[in-house]
């Protein structure tokens, strides 16, 4: 059968600005209750520094350019070599713009007047870098030395520090690292309705490339262009010049790799008639992202043993969207995941024993190394995890999730367990005196060079449950029928794309 020709039912939507007045209205209101409560005056101003222009290493390449997700978040500048600030007394909002050499015109188009910079980003004043020092002490009046809140703080995600402003005459100032970091980290956590619109188009054109992935995939292809066909369908359609992060692109054993794609695996392999694929792959939209996985078999049908992890996976999936509400601990969730699995697995016959035992000894780790999910927005693991409330566990899978935070409303969090057979992970757990009696050592031997499963959507918190975004096929049979060529959805309901006019 002839690859189908790809096409698409939806269109790069406008983003309004708003959606960043939005958020400097939400962080000015967080900032000011916080001094409020620490008895300190409603002085001083937000300053944060977008992200600069980089070269590749010593050449005059330059690399495409994505802003730096905090600013992106307050101004939604595309440009790099921006300054922002808020006057957090007034809430006014001012941008500075790199002061352009005249050969830019020549080189990269027109110099755009301080006007254009006002209008498209809705913020009231617009200065050049160079006149930072001399503003802002100009809108503080008498200060001899202005306050400056400086974005500082650990991202629990990468280690990372945010880099704080700098700029020459920052001696002139009093500034402080502290405050404006977690303040401004609780705001992302929660997304605002235009917010969730951006992630909902990102979800929408990124379930479309997964759906003409699975259409095209084939024994004898590479890996490599099943992603193009991703790469090209949310660029053609969805105008998604970014991904959120760098696509795993995984058959047969390579599907066992938690982040295989990167420069050393590099999604070169021949797809092999009796593969499972495992494809993690989200498209990014105005900053926001996606972040999606569907686990297929390469020749369009499962065999017993594949249906057997899948469906493993795919009721642990669904049995977590289902208890999704706020309030509940994300660490509970990321257990109720393993349970289903080690309980699947143990129908199978791959394990025996009683699960509750298998639960004490951490068994569920060894197919699921893995946190369940993370927090998405402006960046695929967003910050935020362990701002509040338990602090990560040493356990073993407890210790890989990037949350253990209660859910609340606004969230978006992506629902994503696993089975996979690693033998640096399986191996031990095997010969161990504290799991190995857990294992049906035969019917796990026919697993090995398997691979493993993975499915993940991305999910909205609402006020009662939840909400998900994205919009694969996830049934076996729909899977299967969508392989064969049939429409996607299998029913002819729409499936009610959230974008904007």
């Amino acid at each position: 059968m002839a690859p189908s020709p790809s096409s698409s039912s939806l269109s790069p939507p406008r983003v309004p600005m708003e959606l960043h007045v939005v958020n400097r209205e939400k962080l000015l209101k967080s900032l000011r209750q916080h001094l409020t409560e620490t008895s300190r005056p409603h002085c001083g101003f937000v300053l944060l520094q977008g992200g600069e222009e980089q070269t590749r290493y010593c050449t005059d390449h330059l690399e495409l350019f994505r802003q730096e997700s905090y600013f992106a978040y307050l101004f939604g500048v595309a440009e790099p070599d921006f300054y922002g600030a808020i006057d957090i007394a007034t809430g006014k909002s001012i941008l500075f713009a790199p002061r352009l050499p005249a050969d830019y015109a020549v080189w990269l188009g027109e110099i755009k007047p301080s006007s254009y910079f006002q209008e498209r980003y809705m913020v009231n004043m617009v200065y050049y870098r160079d006149e930072i020092v001399k503003v802002l002490h100009e809108l503080s009046k008498e200060v001899e030395k202005p306050l400056l809140f400086l974005l500082h703080g650990l991202n629990t995600d990468s280690n990372n520090f945010s880099k704080p402003a700098e700029f020459e005459g920052i001696e002139k100032f009093e500034t402080d690292l502290n405050t404006l970091h977690p303040i401004l980290t609780e705001c992302r956590v929660v997304k605002s309705e235009l917010e969730l619109s951006v992630i909902q188009f990102a979800n929408d054109i990124s379930s479309e490339a997964h759906v003409e992935v699975m259409r095209n995939a084939r024994p004898g292809m590479k890996e490599y262009q099943l992603e193009s066909i991703f790469l090209h369908h949310t660029y053609m359609y969805g105008g998604c010049r970014h991904c959120s992060y760098t696509c795993i692109c995984a058959t047969g054993e390579n599907s066992a790799v938690l982040h295989y794609g990167h420069a050393a695996a590099p999604n070169d392999r021949t797809l092999k008639d009796g593969d499972i694929a495992l494809f993690d792959m989200g498209a990014e939209y105005h900053f926001y992202g996606s972040d999606i996985t569907c686990s297929f078999p390469v020749n369009g049908k499962f065999t017993s043993d594949q249906s057997l992890v899948y469906n493993a996976v795919l009721d642990a999936h669904n049995a977590v969207i289902s208890a999704m509400k706020p309030g509940v601990s994300w660490l509970d969730m990321h257990k109720l995941a393993e349970k289903i699995i080690l309980e699947s697995l143990k129908k199978g016959c791959l394990l025996i024993g009683n699960v509750e035992d298998m639960m004490t000894e951490r068994l569920g780790a060894v197919f699921m190394p893995h946190g369940l999910g993370h927090f998405l927005g402006l960046d695929t693991h967003d910050p935020g995890g362990y701002l509040k409330g338990p602090k990560k566990s040493e356990k073993p899978g407890l210790r890989s999730l990037r949350t253990a935070r209660e859910l609340q409303e606004g969230m978006v969090i992506t629902v994503e367990p696993g089975c996979y057979f690693i033998d640096a992970v399986l191996a031990p757990a095997m010969k161990s005196s504290n799991t190995s009696n857990f294992f049906n050592a035969e019917a796990i031997g026919r697993f090995k060079g398997f691979g493993g499963v993975r499915i993940e959507s991305d999910v909205h918190v609402t006020a009662h449950g939840c909400k998900n975004m994205t919009k694969c096929p996830r049934e076996v049979r729909e899977i299967e029928a969508v392989m064969a060529g049939a429409p996607w959805p299998l029913n002819e309901a729409s499936t009610g794309s959230s974008v904007m006019d």
